[in-house]
């Protein structure tokens, strides 16, 4: 008989305590990777503390993808399961995630169905962007017909998460990886500190051939982060550019570009608070130069 499929979990924390204890413990007796980047709450000694046989590296900060990186590569399983910190699996889900990816032996990655900490639904499956879908996000031109694709596609429109099916982009606070796709593909790209990481490995991976699968009979509840500002908003932003400038061209994303200056300026109008300053802000960067220039660290 063949060998069972191992797995090993990699989480990646930045002051993580409000949620790492019920991240770790729905994964114990497996294989576990935890990439600290500077915690200051105490994470990084509560997890020894707490969790002894989880393996502990504490790196700088160099964003979301070099600390998946990091874990991916200090482990030798068939499967990675990259996990948010403030995340945490469902009875059996890991099980079922790894059954499942035999049978779809192209599969690169594979998301599980999202819940939100009350169990309702957290759409979980997003498109790649385009100049269009960008429109249809920051112009709110998706609010006309939130069912479609044609108006929705960047947030799947119209896929009720409750089937097995080939997608473009999975989010990445759970993901399951199959070691032989990357190994083909090459680990995350490192440019991108935080959003968009997952985006762009899993364009690499359908370029390659390989598979993007969402998969509902297993389930993850995630607790969504708060609404981001400042820099974290500008990553946001600039994850968007570095994409598009990486695969569909500088013209393109130059065009982005200006769509975002020209939809964040109209919401900075619209908008009041710590929202319509974090629209204004993300306009003034987005002003700041040309997309050459905002990609540069």
């Amino acid at each position: 008989m063949a060998e069972p499929a191992s797995v090993a979990v990699v989480v990646v924390t930045y002051d993580a305590l409000p949620w790492i204890e019920r991240c770790l413990d729905s994964v114990r007796g497996r294989e576990t990777v935890v990439v600290d980047h500077g915690s200051r709450d105490g994470t990084v000694s509560r997890v020894r503390e707490q969790y002894p046989d989880v393996r502990v590296i504490e790196q700088e900060n160099r964003g979301l993808g070099a600390g998946w990186n990091a874990g991916i590569e200090g482990t030798t399983s068939d499967y990675v399961l990259l996990l948010n910190a403030d995340a945490w699996l469902e009875a059996g889900a890991l099980n079922r995630l790894v059954a499942f990816a035999g049978t779809r032996p192209r599969a690169a990655v594979i998301g599980p169905r999202l819940l939100n900490p009350d169990g309702t639904l957290q759409r979980s499956v997003r498109g790649f962007p385009t100049v269009w879908r960008l429109a249809t996000e920051y112009l709110f031109l998706r609010k006309l017909a939130p069912g479609t694709s044609t108006f929705n596609g960047f947030y799947a429109g119209g896929f009720d998460h409750d089937e097995t099916r080939d997608v473009e982009v999975v989010m990445g606070a759970c993901m399951l990886l199959r070691r032989a796709a990357v190994d083909e593909v090459g680990l995350c790209d490192e440019d991108y500190f935080l959003f968009s990481e997952e985006t762009d490995w899993c364009f690499r991976f359908r370029e390659a051939g390989w598979e993007v699968v969402f998969f509902p009979g297993a389930e993850c509840t995630h607790v969504r982060g708060a609404s981001h500002s400042g820099r974290l908003y500008r990553e946001n932003l600039r994850g968007h550019l570095l994409f598009l400038s990486k695969h569909r061209g500088p013209t393109v994303a130059e065009r982005a570009r200006r769509l975002l200056l020209t939809s964040l300026r109209l919401r900075g109008l619209v908008f009041r608070g710590d929202r319509g300053r974090a629209y204004r802000d993300g306009a003034a960067w987005l002003a700041s130069g040309d997309v050459p220039a905002l990609l540069e660290r």
